[in-house]
């Protein structure tokens, strides 16, 4: 049995100390304390997802935020990269994709709130960090108040003061927090002084944040210190192993930091580890890894479950603003000047693609759905209905907790809790090092007076779970004192309704207050023990719903799905109620229209069933949705030339690491022709370039410009042919290949590494494939 004594009486946090948040006579005005955010005076629990319009066409910007919606993420935060809008000095442009203006507003007209990262300096894997070649070449000392290089700010924080005019909060817009510079880990006067010149310039919000990773120096109580964590490293070296830092996103505790951010381009050595000044902020995130990115040295693969684990631990250990990046993947733009992506040749320690962004988000660089999106949305429907309690919510860790990133034989868990209710988290689960299964689990927590043992019986925690369960939590009128199923939300319905899934493959328990239960309805057996009502025999999946009455005789349900079934959930208000919908493909709610994304024929489940359903799956209605129909077309491919020597590594003599080919290297590579037939486009949907290959780095060329490229790392190279359309038809795309040496200095995940070098080398090109991504509308007819 593992114990845990939750303290009666939490503290209440600090308040009215930190010089931020709206007016509090504002309509839904925002504040902060020590512990959490406030909106209308009630806790506030963000969800935040990382997407930059300035790498993304903006006729798909409003499609793609429809995305970012559906996954549950409710903030949306992306860079101003300086060089994107001044590359030359004094020639701003904010036009097409550029055009910030247009971003915000779009984020606004979808009730998305809005976090800008304004700089000046960003990163975000942009050459120089986001500055422009000029700013580097004036007389000045960059990223300090050097009267010189404030000049230089002035300009750029006025134009983006001109862009938020009107989208302000204080204007009713949707700018909720802004980001002066990034990773600045020793210069506190200047964050103040950005602070201060921006709200002279109009950029204005109720919250200011800078990123705290490596001990940095902020302003006291000016800005929020926001926090990362990622599965993997590419700016870590191309060791075969797993990065030492990321093993500690994997354990439950106390501590923030992440040193490992931001360190290769850090000049000093992070030193100490108190955290005690971090108790006057709240535990809010902006960089949790979404995926990662891939350098030319280093390109790991990252699994969903790699992703929704870490998240879980952070809202174990206190996250009350859970922001990731990337949520949404991009393509880097190429300036008129030059490529615009992080390099060797502009000084920075690693070389990335010149387009390629895709980080393995949880939508992809082309808006493709992946798993790590259905994996995280299952979190965030439960912190839609339970985020602003957690909020509230303080860590207590049990006596026996590993105490070392090394330990793989402890089990991780850990309570959050006000002193009357809480949540218990599990993580089992961590990349590259498997964890063992524990056998024989049981939790014993002294919460409010009473212990709360769950599960009644032993169960094992198979290796790769993690997983949330509720403590003393209300349904309805009735106390849930203890499940052994994750909370996946509630349905605002005539009487609500609790829906749970079920956590690895542990039988389902529901334990109530039976003080609290007057009647009990369903697929169940419910037993009196003492004075628990124990309900169990549950088979999660469509039909399994069970109606508790309270003493008042008011009724709520619990739904409870299987896992399978759960990644699959959305929710959100359609044909007037708020449903659950179930597809095997993802779903869009789009205004009261369900869009379903993807190929196939599937049913939708939706419950409450709508009147139009011919037939059921136990509670859930079924409404067909059929993708178009018809063959889909091929496209032609020619290999035009074979590949040449292979490429020698070559070494950056500044950093030690691997080096990505020139442009020169193409000339040497192998060349194929593709041609997409016309009918492969139909109306405005997207269709993939879909090439399974094996090498060393692709590009794509359409009529000889570089328009897609890829570090090849394991999974298939897709290209999104849409926004390309009238070129692709004109012209075909022309795809380079370079073979991949078996001595090559890179670091690729185990599990995709080739096994076969013929000759010290290895290309292939097994497939190239289209792959239309239609958008079914599902309509639901009168009956």
């Amino acid at each position: 049995m593992r114990r845990l004594d939750i303290p009666s009486q939490i503290p209440p946090p600090m308040e009215d100390h930190l010089r931020l948040g709206d007016l509090p006579q504002q309509p839904d005005a925002i504040t902060v304390n020590s512990r959490y955010l406030s909106r209308g005076g009630e806790p506030w629990f963000p969800i935040m997802g990382e997407f930059h319009y300035g790498r993304y066409p903006a006729a798909e910007w409003r499609e793609e935020l429809l995305k970012v919606r559906a996954g549950g993420v409710t903030v949306v935060a992306a860079y101003v990269f300086w060089n994107l809008h001044e590359e030359r000095r004094g020639v701003f442009d904010w036009s097409g994709d550029r055009d910030l203006r247009r971003f915000v507003t779009t984020c606004a007209e979808l009730g998305l709130d809005v976090v800008v990262r304004i700089g000046p300096w960003g990163h975000g894997e942009s050459r120089n960090g986001g500055f422009p070649d000029w700013v580097l070449g004036a007389d000045c000392v960059p990223r300090t108040d050097d009267p010189r290089y404030i000049e230089l700010v002035w300009p750029l924080y006025e134009q983006i003061g001109a862009q938020l005019a009107g989208l302000t909060r204080k204007q009713g817009g949707p700018v909720v927090a802004v980001q002066v510079e990034n990773e600045l880990y020793d210069q506190p006067g200047h964050l103040a002084t950005l602070k201060r010149i921006a709200q002279a310039a109009g950029i204005d919000a109720p919250l200011w944040t800078a990123t705290g990773w490596g001990h940095a120096q902020l302003p006291p109580d000016e800005v929020i210190p926001l926090f990362g964590g990622y599965a993997e490293a590419a700016w870590d070296t191309a060791h075969d192993g797993w990065p030492q830092q990321s093993r500690a996103h994997y354990f439950f505790g106390p501590g923030r930091d992440d040193d490992s951010i931001g360190a290769d381009l850090r000049t000093t050595e992070v030193t100490g580890s108190d955290e005690s000044h971090l108790a006057r902020y709240p535990f809010a995130t902006c960089e949790l890894g979404g995926g990662m990115y891939t350098s030319y040295h280093r390109r790991p693969v990252i699994e969903a479950p790699d992703v929704a684990a870490l998240g879980l631990v952070k809202l174990g250990s206190g996250s009350v603003w859970q922001g990731y990046y990337m949520y949404h993947g991009a393509s880097q733009k190429i300036g008129e000047l030059s490529t615009l992506q992080e390099s060797h040749a502009t000084g920075y320690p690693n070389d990335c693609p010149v387009i390629n962004y895709d980080f393995q988000a949880p939508l992809g660089e082309y808006g493709q759905f992946r798993d790590s999106f259905h994996h995280l949305r299952l979190q965030h429907l439960w912190l839609a209905a339970d985020g602003p309690d957690l909020a509230t919510m303080t860590l207590t860790m049990p006596q026996d907790a590993p105490d070392d990133t090394a330990d793989r034989e402890t089990l991780r868990w850990c309570v959050r809790s006000d002193g009357r209710s809480g949540f218990l988290f599990v993580n089992n689960h961590q990349p590259v090092e498997t964890l063992p299964a524990h056998e024989d689990v049981r939790f014993a927590v002294e919460l409010d007076g009473r212990e709360l043992v769950v599960p009644r019986e032993p169960v094992t925690v198979p290796s790769g779970a993690y997983f949330v369960w509720p403590l003393a939590r209300p349904v309805g009128g009735s106390m849930l004192l203890s499940a052994t199923a994750q909370p996946m939300g509630v349905l605002d319905a005539d009487e609500p309704v609790h829906v749970f899934c079920q956590t690895a493959g542990i039988p389902v328990e529901l334990v109530f207050d039976a003080a609290t239960v007057t009647g009990v309805e369903g697929p169940a057996t419910a037993e009196r023990e003492g004075d628990r009502l124990v309900i169990t025999d549950l088979v999660p999946g469509a039909g399994c719903l069970v109606r508790v009455r309270d003493a008042s005789g008011a009724g709520a349900a619990v739904l409870v799905l299987d896992a399978a079934r759960a990644l699959t959930a959305a929710q959100g208000q359609l044909w007037g109620a708020d449903r659950l919908v179930l597809s095997e493909r993802p779903v869009v709610i789009e205004e009261g229209r369900l869009v379903v994304h993807g190929q196939g024929s599937s049913d939708v489940r939706i419950f409450p069933a709508p009147a139009s359903a011919t037939r059921a799956d136990g509670v859930f209605g079924l409404l067909p949705a059929p993708a178009s129909a018809g063959q889909v077309p091929e496209a032609k491919v020619e290999q035009v030339e074979q590949a040449g020597p292979v490429r020698q590594p070559v070494i950056d003599a500044v950093s030690g690491r691997a080096s990505a080919p020139t442009d020169a290297d193409f000339d040497h590579a192998a060349v194929y022709r593709v041609t997409v037939p016309q009918e492969a486009f139909t109306g405005e949907e997207e269709v993939l370039l879909r090439l399974d290959w094996i090498g060393d780095v692709g590009r794509a060329y359409i009529g000889g410009r570089l328009v897609a490229d890829q570090f090849w790392y394991g999974p298939a190279w897709e290209i999104g042919l849409r926004r390309f359309r009238e070129e692709v038809l004109e012209h075909g795309i022309e795809v380079r290949l370079l073979p991949l040496s078996q001595d090559a200095p890179v670091f690729v995940s185990p599990q995709v590494r080739p096994t076969a070098y013929p000759g010290g080398a290895v290309l292939e090109l097994r497939s190239v494939t289209l792959v239309p991504v239609p958008r079914t509308v599902v309509v639901e007819h009168e009956r």
